[in-house]
């Protein structure tokens, strides 16, 4: 049997904790099918956890975090933290090797990522 987190036994923290985990869901427009699938759980039991009735185990709410792109520290408490690592290790490598470009391709890559960033924010603020 894994781990249960003995705060995860607060009814007030299970709460605040499903209404976390169904927020970052929302946020990467996932239905609870979708993460239940990306995690390996059913999707009756990530609704429990959603609901604030069932706590996972630490197995599970490590596999929740990775794949919300959050830390542990925010699922279960809701402690931002501006300095969380990046999780996916091909932009990592790739942020590693931009270190070494001379300035003016730094510069050149920096404009195209924001144009792409940019691009990105107007066709989410069109579709609402």
């Amino acid at each position: 049997m894994f781990l249960r987190i003995n705060l995860m036994n607060n009814e007030e923290i299970r709460s605040a904790f499903g209404a976390r985990l169904k927020l970052l869901r929302k946020q990467k427009k996932w239905t609870q099918k979708e993460l239940a699938n990306k995690i390996s759980i059913q999707y009756p039991q990530l609704n429990k956890y959603e609901g604030g009735l069932h706590t996972p185990s630490l197995e599970v709410i490590l596999k929740l975090a990775e794949a919300l792109s959050t830390s542990v520290d925010y699922l279960i408490a809701g402690n931002e933290n501006e300095d969380i690592p990046l999780h996916n290790l091909r932009l990592l490598q790739r942020f590693k090797k931009l270190e070494s470009f001379d300035n003016k391709d730094l510069e050149i890559t920096l404009n195209v990522l924001d144009a792409l960033i940019l691009k990105h924010q107007a066709k989410e603020a069109v579709q609402g």
